[in-house]
């Protein structure tokens, strides 16, 4: 808050004591008394002078490194303060404001500068480290300057009203890998080759059809079928692999409708949506992330829908998106088989709030038409994830105060003993 008082205790001190010795030179007949008086006066004044007089612009900029912060990780800030000051301008502090989305020590001393009668600019660089404490998009600053005249008798805070907008991303919690259980968990995943770019020939053969070539006739499948076979490469098909993120807020709660980080356990699911999909898409799977109703929650900026495997940069630009993801109103979850009717695939992973055994045998039907079919759900009702793993589900339970990373290898390790069976 900025104080409407320009005077420092010196000053204040040095003011009272002009107007005492006005008192009694008045009373005491003392003339020295009064100039003593005047000459305090005219030093506090100058003071003032010096640090209101000399009007300067200043523009301020910030930078983040790296550009999007995350929850629970650290970032370092720079901010770049153009100053143009006709007087010299003593040292003093700084203090940029910190929105509730971040926490750290914004702070220091801002260092003196000499008299910019030319006009020229200087730059004043200062830095600190911020960590991110809640997801959304929060505005950093203002920045604050507090300087004092050179004798300590007055002081000027100047607020610089430019503010940063910074996206604070979920966190993303490092999941073990699935690329070794290539085949038992990733369904159309046929080898980790394809993933590491050294390809794989897979060779089938057909009957010889004319104008085939004489080089590719296959002679041992010629000789088993006593009809001449040709040899024809077989393209590997793209392991696939579906995220689903329940946002219906009544298996949340009310305040997962109003604004991003403002229910722990909405958190816990987005910080586990974003942190599966990186770990399917660092294995190669190509990833489809969709609401209990089929919608994409990522491609709504006219983005791919589909992460495709490998493709790191794409998560990074899902983490932007899903900084701002908050819940909603309707209830898709019963209906979600109808998403997966008719088709078959690789790991599907549904994250969900509370989760009753009514839900648990309305989506239970969805675990045949995956190979690795997953529940992660925040708050259980009753029996409802036995009933899940009686359909064919692979559960568990998720929890802002424990560890992900540890409740999906249980997860994936008992789905893949029960594929490998």
């Amino acid at each position: 808050m900025r104080r409407l008082w320009p005077l420092t205790v010196r000053g204040t001190g040095a003011l009272i004591l002009a107007l005492v010795c006005f008192i009694v030179a008045n009373e005491a007949g003392i003339a020295e008394l009064m100039y003593f008086g005047i000459l305090l006066i005219a030093v506090v004044a100058a003071g003032v002078a010096s640090l209101y007089l000399g009007r300067r612009t200043d523009v301020v900029t910030r930078s983040l490194s790296p550009d999007v912060a995350s929850v629970g990780r650290e970032s370092h800030v720079s901010v770049q303060v153009g100053v143009r000051a006709a007087l010299p301008t003593p040292p003093g502090t700084w203090h940029d404001t910190l929105p509730k989305g971040l926490r750290g020590k914004a702070d220091g001393v801002f260092p003196a500068l000499s008299s910019g009668l030319r006009g020229d600019v200087r730059v004043v660089d200062l830095a600190y480290t911020v960590t991110g404490a809640r997801r959304g998009v929060h505005p950093l600053g203002p920045l604050s300057v507090r300087t004092s005249d050179p004798f300590g008798l007055a002081r000027r805070t100047i607020v610089f009203g430019e503010r940063t907008p910074v996206t604070v991303a979920p966190a993303v919690v490092d999941l073990s890998p699935l690329v070794d259980y290539a085949g038992a968990a990733g369904g159309t995943l046929h080898t980790t080759t394809n993933q590491l770019g050294q390809g794989a020939d897979n060779l089938v053969a057909r009957p010889y059809a004319p104008g085939d070539s004489m080089r590719r006739i296959h002679w041992r499948a010629t000789a088993h079928r006593d009809a001449l076979m040709v040899r024809q490469e077989e393209q590997e098909s793209t392991p696939e692999a579906t995220v689903v993120l329940d946002r219906a807020a009544l298996r949340w709660s009310t305040e997962a409708l109003q604004a991003p980080g403002a229910d722990p356990g909405f958190e816990a699911g987005v910080s586990a949506c974003v942190s599966v999909v990186a770990r399917l898409v660092h294995d190669g799977y190509a990833v489809e992330v969709l609401d209990s109703d089929g919608t994409p929650l990522y491609g709504s900026a006219g983005l791919a829908e589909r992460i495709d495997g490998g493709d790191m940069t794409e998560v990074e630009a899902m983490l932007v998106q899903f900084a701002t993801v908050t819940a909603r109103r309707d209830d898709s979850l019963p209906h979600l088989g109808r998403l997966f009717a008719g088709i078959s695939t690789g790991p599907v992973v549904v994250i969900v709030g509370r989760l009753d055994p009514a839900d648990a045998d309305a989506i239970g039907p969805v675990a045949h038409h995956s190979t690795l079919p997953l529940i992660l759900a925040a708050a259980p009702v009753g029996d409802a994830l036995e009933r899940a793993a009686d359909h064919g589900w692979n559960v568990a339970t998720i929890d802002p105060d424990r560890d992900l990373g540890l409740t999906w290898v249980n997860a994936v390790g008992r789905g893949v003993q029960h594929v490998l069976r």
